[in-house]
């Protein structure tokens, strides 16, 4: 990294926490803390909501995702919009009339304190396995490629976004979302431009989705009904809606967010602000992986885009198979090169040549196996070492083709988008743990002050418990996929309690409590038999828990008529 670089990095994030401890300084009361005094305007809550879910992982391992694996994985996303109708209609109104500060608080109401703490601490393991995986996400890659320490990277991440947002709460990540946000696109979009100025000069963005779709990388939709395929259309429409139903609904880092709005109307167009501009989001993002693709059909590319696996590889006895392995893959980059150009060129006369498709077509699957092999050399030299190089994708590209001042802009965007995430996080944790672990169960009333400061001193925990958490994190298949594999482990089982609650007033507390337990631990049993998609788990695991619970309310009653 140059000296500019360093600059706008350092300028750029400073610049976000001392904007957000000078605007939100000096709460007086538990509601301004915790919900923004209810201030919060729609496009506000709207940003705030995206901020929330786009962490430092969407901008780090969806490109990769789409690099490898193409555009499908933006159809995890399309029950997102009807889930965000479904919340705008039952959920809002039901929380902002019984004027809660956490999602949880309803459960007591409608059931029991028990019912109410199971959820809490459901929603404390997955959010606190979450907000330090936010972290290590970024940290892990940029110590990867840049030689940076891991835990040092871990702690400054770390420490702030506790600065701010100990110092102001809800209000403080609200503020500090917008400017994130603002960082987070503008890098984005200036990256996808950049991109299109790298390719050779006779080349438009047509032919590049040509080149993308002759190597199979613009399938959106796939259809199939095969469970054991990740990405399909139903997967995205039923696993993807009850996902967000459960995240946006139910998780305290999403429901702080709306709860914040001035009033029901405002939360519901920041709902429907998310609902209409996630997967347009999340398509051009994955849109830049595949730009990416077709950069490197005319760019020298490594066999692994992880160095250290190289590194592992040049101190073993496979260092010449690998050199071997990588002088074909240069061969084949110059053969691919050719042939790709003269695609272009045939294109550009209006003809898609479908000999020249399968050519590439061809060399794609001859790369792909040379990359194989690479990976079967890597795992000879370290049985220990992730061959996977998804997450490297990116910051790869950004680090060795990106200009001056831009890689200090991109860094920032990924540091950014992790800030915002982990402050999400730290404040629903500390917001949850105050009012529905601490408050509720003290047996004497206290001030608004002292729930402020208590609050305060709970998000300093759980800001150390995510940082120690990050820094035990060891790098999984694929980093956006560990964090939704930990989110569906969970989700399903609380989004049941609640569905029960809102639309099923026939089951009661004894029922839907341990029938809550008996399905997170079918969830957790099923996940590690590995039958289905984990895309699936939320569906099954609010199935589960609201048949479950109507049974068992049967059984109930059936034993008390005998009784009486």
């Amino acid at each position: 990294m140059q000296q500019l670089d360093w600059i706008i990095l350092v300028v750029t994030l400073s610049f976000i926490v001392i904007y957000g401890v000078y605007k939100t300084k000096g709460s007086k009361n538990i509601e301004d803390y915790i919900l923004g005094n209810k201030q919060t305007n729609w496009w506000t809550v709207g940003l705030s909501i995206m901020a929330t879910q786009a962490s430092a992982i969407t901008f780090l391992s969806t490109p990769g995702q789409a690099y490898h694996d193409g555009m499908g994985f933006v159809q995890f996303y399309f029950g997102l919009p009807i889930a965000m109708v479904v919340i705008c209609v039952t959920f809002i109104p039901i929380y902002n009339r019984l004027k809660v500060y956490t999602a949880y608080e309803y459960l007591e109401n409608r059931f029991d304190l028990k019912t109410r703490t199971l959820a809490s601490i459901l929603f404390m393991i997955q959010r606190g396995l979450g907000t330090g995986l936010t972290i290590y996400a970024p940290s892990i890659i940029l110590s990867t490629l840049l030689g940076w320490n891991l835990t040092l990277l871990n702690i400054i991440i770390g420490i702030l976004v506790i600065i701010y947002t100990f110092s102001g709460g809800t209000k403080a990540v609200n503020v500090t979302q917008k400017q994130q946000m603002f960082v987070i696109m503008s890098g984005m979009f200036i990256t996808f431009f950049l991109i299109l100025h790298l390719l050779p000069n006779e080349m438009t963005f047509s032919n590049a989705m040509h080149i993308a779709g002759a190597n199979e990388k613009m399938n959106i939709v796939d259809f199939s009904l095969n469970p054991e395929v990740r990405y399909t259309f139903w997967s995205g429409i039923a696993g993807g809606f009850f996902l967000s139903l459960a995240y946006f609904g139910t998780d305290q880092s999403q429901v702080g967010r709306y709860l914040s709005g001035k009033s029901d109307r405002e939360s519901q167009m920041g709902l429907i602000m998310n609902g209409f501009l996630k997967v347009p989001m999340q398509f051009f993002i994955l849109l830049i992986g595949v730009m990416v693709f077709v950069f490197f059909q005319f760019n020298d590319v490594p066999l692994n885009f992880n160095p250290v696996n190289k590194e592992a590889i040049e101190k073993s006895i496979y260092a010449d198979k690998y050199h071997g392995l990588e002088k074909q893959l240069k061969d084949l980059t110059e053969e691919k090169k050719e042939y790709n150009l003269l695609y272009i060129d045939h294109l550009n006369q209006n003809f898609d040549n479908p000999i020249l498709r399968d050519r590439l077509v061809a060399i794609s699957g001859k790369e792909r196996d040379l990359r194989d092999q690479a990976k079967e050399l890597i795992t000879k030299a370290d049985a220990k070492a992730e061959t996977n190089d998804k997450d490297y994708v990116f910051l790869y590209f950004i680090l060795n083709y990106l200009p001056k001042g831009l890689i200090g802009l991109l860094l920032a965007v990924i540091l950014s988008a992790a800030m915002s995430s982990s402050a999400s996080g730290l404040t629903a944790l500390a917001s949850t743990t105050a009012i529905d672990i601490y408050r509720r169960n003290l047996k004497t009333p206290k001030s608004d002050k002292h729930f402020v400061t208590a609050t305060r001193y709970f998000t300093l925990l759980w800001g150390i418990i995510a940082i120690l958490f990050a820094c035990v994190g060891t790098l999984f298949e694929n980093l956006i996929q560990l964090v939704n594999i930990v989110g569906s482990i969970f989700y399903g089982t609380v989004l049941g309690i609640f569905l029960v609650g809102f639309y099923i007033k026939y089951v009661k507390a004894t029922s839907i409590f341990w029938c809550a337990l008996v399905s997170q631990s079918l969830i957790i049993y099923i996940y590690i038999l590995d039958v289905v998609s984990f895309l699936w788990l939320n569906f099954i695991g609010a199935l589960l828990t609201v048949s479950l619970s109507i049974m068992a309310q049967i059984i109930l009653n059936q034993k008390k008529k005998i009784n009486t």
